[in-house]
């Protein structure tokens, strides 16, 4: 029977629960887990995940929790090839196509949650196309619990950095040619649409989070944004092509 209470809960369990589950390929339901009641015992639960799976890339994905609270997640596994890198295959896995951004200048925490988006944009140096994989240990995803889904790194199974592009796409992104193919099939072929329009939504908005860790958002991170093409479910392994605008093109292997 599914629990949260504060007392009585061990990140460190729920930790080699999930890492035993994923390394297995195998799920649980919600009802299975004792859950975290709070956002810092989702995140407490979260490092020790990544500890377990000897993460140590500086790459992140940011998004928001259903209560309005801006969150992340360490990319993995995280390669960085233009072509030829691959990602295990597990069943129910989907794909995202993803704006990529490399800080070159720290953004530290501010008291009074004042970064305009013109600051983050002055912070960035280079922006990238990415493909992010997803995949959870838990039936329902994040559906009845999104503290646990945050636990399992919110459902990240892997990304692929591929090439620059102008950073001028950041504003523009909304406007640019987006196609995908799996295995020689279209899957997606329209304008590169994010959820909130702006692919600095998050990033913004966890850069204001007062409650961030002092090392967040450093120099040398890479932060990816959000999917411009919805989530795809892939219902079986083979190579996925993506071409953004005329140039930018990025290949990977599920398998």
């Amino acid at each position: 029977m599914t629990s949260s209470s504060t007392e009585g809960f061990d990140p460190r369990a729920l930790a080699s629960r999930l890492y035993d589950l994923q390394k297995n390929a195998r799920k649980a339901r919600t009802a299975e887990f004792t859950l975290p009641a709070t956002l810092q015992e989702a995140m407490d639960a979260q490092n020790f995940l990544a500890a377990q799976e000897r993460i140590s890339s500086r790459a992140w994905k940011v998004a928001m929790s259903p209560d309005g609270q801006p969150v992340t997640a360490p990319l993995h596994p995280y390669s960085e090839a233009n072509s030829g890198a691959t990602i295990a295959w597990v069943g129910g896995i989907k794909f995202e196509a993803e704006i990529a951004v490399r800080l070159s200048k720290d953004l530290p925490v501010r008291k009074d949650g004042s970064y305009s988006r013109s600051d983050i944009l002055a912070a960035i140096g280079d922006a990238y196309l990415g493909a992010e994989l997803l995949a959870s240990s838990i039936e329902e995803n994040g559906q009845i619990s999104f503290l646990l889904y945050l636990a399992d790194r919110i459902g990240n199974r892997g990304y692929v950095l591929g090439p620059s592009v102008p950073k001028d796409v950041i504003d523009s992104v909304g406007e640019t040619p987006l196609r995908v193919t799996h295995n020689g099939q279209t899957i997606y072929d329209g304008n590169a649409r994010h959820p909130k329009g702006d692919v600095l939504t998050w990033l913004l908005d966890y850069a204001n989070d007062r409650l961030r860790p002092g090392t967040s958002l450093k120099s040398g991170d890479l932060i990816t944004t959000g999917t411009l093409c919805g989530a795809i479910e892939l219902t079986a392994p083979g190579t996925i092509d993506i071409v953004l605008g005329e140039a930018a093109r990025l290949s990977l292997s599920i398998a």
